[in-house]
């Protein structure tokens, strides 16, 4: 009789901690703080095998200010670290809300690449624009890979989609 009795008492607790146990869960959760823009871009790379990329999010309505930047040296860095509507790759996916891409950052000659990014050790490269609920570009992402790559729309389509995870900053 004692068993059931406390087999009865042990259902009794789980059942009134239980509600508990759910909030604990969720406050855990809701706690969890979002990753920082630099640790984003390196795991957005390392699943995309790019080599090289950039973070900039929008600072004003006309300029993107950048926030994260893998393996891009540091005189491209202060070239870009403020970047115009229209300007660069960056820039242009910004005017344009839409990816911007090239085969080959070091042979493009569209005018879409500017002369600093040619001093990242990269080809291909694609700058992505990230938009809010309103579908304004509120950031752009740039990922660059080591040789040659013509994007297709599906692949564009794809990155963009996981661009859009960036967290808000």
């Amino acid at each position: 009789m004692r068993r059931a009795s406390n087999a009865v008492s042990a259902i009794r607790t789980a059942w009134l901690l239980a509600p508990f146990a759910a909030l604990s869960i969720i406050a855990c959760r809701m706690t969890t703080p979002a990753p920082t823009p630099q640790a984003w871009l390196e795991k957005f790379l390392a699943d995309h095998g790019g080599i090289a990329g950039t973070v900039h999010r929008r600072s004003a309505p006309d300029e993107l200010e950048l926030v994260a930047a893998v393996r891009i040296p540091p005189p491209v860095r202060e070239i870009v670290a403020r970047v115009p509507r229209g300007k660069g790759m960056a820039g242009l996916a910004l005017e344009r809300n839409e990816p911007v891409s090239t085969c080959n950052i070091q042979t493009d000659r569209s005018g879409d690449v500017r002369p600093g990014a040619r001093a990242v050790d990269a080809q291909a490269g694609v700058a992505l624009p990230v938009c809010d609920a309103k579908g304004e570009v509120r950031a752009v992402v740039g990922i660059a890979y080591a040789g040659e790559k013509t994007m297709s729309e599906a692949e564009l389509a794809e990155l963009g989609r996981s661009a859009s995870s960036l967290p808000d900053m």
